[in-house]
């Protein structure tokens, strides 16, 4: 790497430079980032009474904790994963971590799994501005009082696409991502979390029918006859940022973050709104039941959901945040070009928002969508 590139790497180490604004360096200077190292700010075993932050890659930023660093004088510690279930089976072998990111559709089958502890919100200063409508789930309350998550970042997986590569007319439509002209310049997610979901709102599956057996080979059907069109299928959303910078791909599924993140390097790109709707999701922080570090583990959480981290995710991510306040800093026009809205439910019902599914589905879908990214 060239020194001035170098320099900024190591100032990501150290957390003086976010992530995000490493990589928009390294895709000016043409360089694709898919095969540098997680950059954790410090290593786990090192932990000085610092809660450890088990996440998505892209959530590992100081943006998101300013409150955590004024508090503690440092970030936290991170440890990354590609996907929830990638998650869930490091902690079922053993590997323990503060808190992790699932989404609220994990939650029923995380808890069963008796790793994970409700979270006591009276121990949190921000909760009371947290939106009632993102963790109001009977299945996400506690017996004995506590949540098992507090919601922190919601939105859409949807399309991205490039509007100067692609002539498109009429409604947005998943048949987008199945254009046989778009062969070889296609990228997808490479989680069934994702995937399957989508698969299954192209298929035209109720998700109230995703258990059957019926629905398992009518998604796995048009996920096939996508097989030969897609270049890349990855969980790096980096990846799919670049490709889709430099022309690799032209459309991809994708959540938000990349096209507001392209747009705001003056791309031509568009997020898609299907008329057969986008999967919509809410995700958030729980607390695992052997948490090493429970009390910088709550203020992790208490940063993650207030203003100043909802006013990045907002502005710089394109994702709906948790803490209604945030919300006070934008315009209507504002929020509207990043297809957000003051009510939650305005975009997650517009949309098909994922619903729990029992340990025995994901891993049975799991087992397909494998098999099928490798050909089978």
């Amino acid at each position: 790497m060239k020194p001035d590139i170098v320099d900024q790497y190591h100032a990501v180490q150290r957390g003086e430079l976010s992530r995000r604004a490493f990589n928009r360096t390294l895709l000016g200077a043409g360089i694709v980032t898919t095969f540098l190292p997680a950059m954790p700010r410090r290593p786990m075993a090192q932990s000085n009474g610092i809660a450890t932050y088990f996440t998505w890659g892209g959530y590992d930023i100081p943006e998101l904790f300013e409150d955590f660093v004024a508090q503690h004088g440092e970030l936290p510690n991170f440890a990354l994963f590609g996907s929830v279930e990638d998650a869930l089976t490091r902690f079922r072998a053993g590997f323990v971590a503060d808190l992790v990111h699932p989404c609220m559709s994990d939650v029923p089958r995380w808890r069963e799994s008796g790793l994970f502890q409700p979270i006591d919100t009276s121990r949190l200063s921000n909760f009371p501005d947290v939106l009632t409508e993102l963790y109001e789930d009977e299945f996400n309350q506690a017996e004995g009082g506590g949540i098992w998550q507090v919601p922190f970042d919601w939105g859409d997986t949807s399309i991205t696409f490039r509007t100067d590569l692609y002539e498109f007319e009429g409604e947005d439509t998943w048949d987008i991502l199945w254009d046989e002209s778009l062969a070889g310049r296609i990228g997808m997610l490479g989680a069934g979390d994702d995937a399957w979901w989508c698969g299954a709102i192209k298929a035209g599956v109720p998700f109230s029918e995703l258990h059957t057996d019926e629905a398992f080979d009518t998604i796995a059907a048009v996920m096939r006859e996508q097989r030969p069109l897609v270049r890349m299928y990855t969980d790096d959303t980096t990846t799919l940022n670049q490709a889709l910078a430099s022309g690799e791909l032209v459309a991809a599924m994708t959540w938000n973050s990349s096209a507001t993140e392209l747009a705001a390097e003056g791309l031509p790109v568009r997020f898609a709104r299907p008329k057969e709707g986008t999967l919509t999701w809410v995700c958030g922080v729980m607390m695992h039941r052997d948490a090493p570090n429970p009390d910088t583990a709550y203020d992790i959480i208490d940063s993650l959901i207030s203003v100043s981290a909802g006013q990045f995710m907002i502005n710089d991510y394109g994702y709906g945040h948790a803490n209604a306040r945030s919300f006070e800093l934008f315009t209507d026009e504002q929020l509207a070009a990043r297809s957000l809205s003051r009510d939650p439910a305005a975009l997650l019902d517009a949309g098909h928002r994922a619903i729990p599914q029992s340990q025995e589905w994901t891993a049975r879908m799991n087992t397909l969508w494998e098999q099928i990214k490798a050909g089978f």
